[in-house]
C-alpha cells in the first residue's frame, strides 16, 4: 500500500460540497483531519481565516489540502489525482 499523504479539508458545517468532500474521503477509505471554519469563534477563527488566506485568498470552501496540493472546491477527480488514485 502506498504512503499516504496527509490530508486537510478547510470545511463551512452547512456546505452541501464540503459533505460531500467528506464523503468521499471516506468513500476511499482516506484517512483527513478537518476544521468547521464556522463553528471556530473569536481569535481562533480569525486565525484560521487568516491561514487559509494564504492557501485560498477567495477564502471558498471546500478547501482540502493534500500534501503540497490545495484544491479548491469538490472535484472528485482532482482530489483522486492528488491522492494518485486516477
Amino acid at each position: 500500500m502506498a504512503i499516504q499523504k496527509p490530508v486537510k479539508l478547510f470545511t463551512l458545517s452547512t456546505c452541501g460540497h464540503c459533505k460531500a468532500a467528506k464523503a468521499l474521503m471516506k468513500e476511499l477509505r482516506v484517512e483527513y483531519e478537518y476544521t468547521d471554519v464556522d463553528l471556530l469563534q473569536g481569535e481562533e477563527r480569525q486565525q484560521m481565516i487568516n491561514r487559509l488566506k494564504k492557501i485560498n485568498q477567495r477564502l471558498s470552501f471546500p478547501t482540502i489540502v493534500i500534501g503540497d496540493t490545495v484544491i479548491v472546491g469538490n472535484n472528485p477527480d482532482e482530489i483522486r489525482k492528488a491522492l494518485g488514485l486516477s
